[in-house]
């Protein structure tokens, strides 16, 4: 037990040498925590306070055009503003290219007129259908130019189809309005009161949106219950900037060869390794929760709320820095150098942090990436974070995901003592 402990002080003052070692495993994870969740949080919010800028330039001069504009305003999801008649698609492209907004939209000459068309040929074959003679006359249904949307292309395709579904309901919600009022008219020969117009649009079933919980607490996810727990595990695995190009350091040295030549074992100064590292895993994640606690609310962020499973979060974490811990260590027992521990640790968190959910979900991951996802560590780590923080699940819940983790862990561990053999060091 003395020798553990000497190794563990001994490890605790090289740790505590290395300053940017403490900055990489401390200050480059709450920076990243704090800025990824304010981008996050804005996405998030997009259809309540951060709308998009639509420039609309109008250039039908009928109402229907004018209930179109206003159908688009009312979808919640635009800031709304109207250029001048004679704005072409010349001056649309100067203005996205001058950044006064993301999208914008031309609406024909001949939109009312061919909305008007469409809808009174809609409303003769309802009449037809019904058993009722209608309009003889007969109406040009030709194509019209189409509304034209201009966008800047930088947005993302999801976002993009999100508006192009946005602006598609609103011109149907025009034509149907028009199509009601030319069949209301038609068999009443009279306008459609404008009370009745309302109440027969307004019926719409309303769609009641659930998360998913698996006690009953159903809690709405934001963007600080999504990136707390992943950064925190970015931030744990990435101690092997530290840990890694510690080990490299030792076995440059000769530290192991000295090792070998006293009455003790390289395993205990591996355990020591083990138990000093964990204990910053710990501390990072208890720094983060708390930032995420505590500081977000003043950044007017949401604050981050903390599983009602404490047990349950403390196990994961516990299991998350061991696997963590591992994979340092396994990487500067292979590396040679410090460069290379350094190097190919930061580039490897990077990819396995990406393929394991942590950058990209990983539920839309297909193809052949799709089996790469189940070896990424990280990503049995998020799932069994997302299990307590996003589905209020217990310990049993998370179980799923922690046994697979700590199956990765003991490989590593695995892997390394066999590392350690074929080099001669233990």
């Amino acid at each position: 037990m003395f020798k553990l402990w000497a190794t563990m002080v001994k490890d605790v003052r090289v740790l505590l040498r290395d300053k940017v070692g403490i900055l990489l495993m401390f200050i480059m994870p709450v920076l990243l925590v704090i800025v990824v969740t304010s981008i996050q949080n804005s996405t998030f919010q997009l259809m309540n306070k951060n709308k998009l800028v639509l420039l609309v330039s109008n250039q039908d001069k009928e109402e229907l055009s004018n209930q179109l504009i206003q159908a688009i305003d009312s979808v919640g999801m635009f800031r709304v503003q109207q250029l001048t008649h004679g704005a072409d698609a010349a001056a649309v492209n100067a203005k996205l290219h001058n950044k006064e907004a993301e999208l914008a939209i031309i609406i024909p000459a001949d939109f009312s007129v061919k909305v008007n068309s469409r809808a009174q040929a809609s409303a003769n074959k309802a009449l037809k259908s019904f058993g009722l003679d209608g309009d003889s006359v007969r109406h040009d249904t030709g194509a019209s130019n189409p509304i034209s949307l201009y966008y800047n292309p930088v947005l993302q395709e999801q976002l993009r189809l999100s508006v192009q579904g946005a602006l598609r309901s609103a011109l149907q919600l025009v034509e149907s309005r028009q199509t009601l009022r030319d069949l209301y008219l038609s068999i009443n020969d009279k306008p459609l009161p404008a009370k009745l117009e309302r109440e027969m649009l307004s019926s719409k079933t309303e769609i009641n949106q659930m998360p998913v919980s698996r006690n009953g607490n159903r809690l709405i996810p934001n963007a600080t219950q999504h990136n707390v727990p992943a950064w925190t595990i970015f931030a744990m695995f990435f101690i092997v900037m530290s840990l890694g190009g510690s080990v490299v350091r030792e076995k440059v040295s000769g530290s192991f060869i000295r090792l070998k030549t006293m009455p003790t074992n390289y395993l205990v100064a591996l355990l020591s390794k083990q138990i000093t590292y964990l204990a910053v895993t710990m501390i990072q994640a208890l720094v983060i929760f708390a930032i995420g606690v505590w500081l977000f609310p003043f950044m007017n962020l949401p604050a981050l709320n903390i599983p009602h499973a404490t047990g349950a979060l403390i196990l994961v974490t516990l299991c998350t820095g061991w696997c963590a811990v591992s994979y340092a260590i396994c990487i500067g027992v292979f590396a040679k150098t410090q460069e290379q521990a350094n190097g190919f640790g930061a580039v490897s968190i990077v990819i396995l942090a990406a393929i394991g959910g942590l950058m990209v979900p990983s539920y839309v991951v297909s193809g052949p990436m799709k089996t790469l996802v189940s070896f990424s560590p990280l990503h049995w780590c998020i799932e069994a974070y997302y299990d307590l923080f996003l589905e209020g699940g217990k310990l049993s819940d998370a179980l799923a995901n922690i046994i697979p983790l700590v199956a990765i862990t003991l490989l590593l561990q695995l892997v390394t003592i066999v590392g350690l053999k074929r080099k001669n060091l233990i």
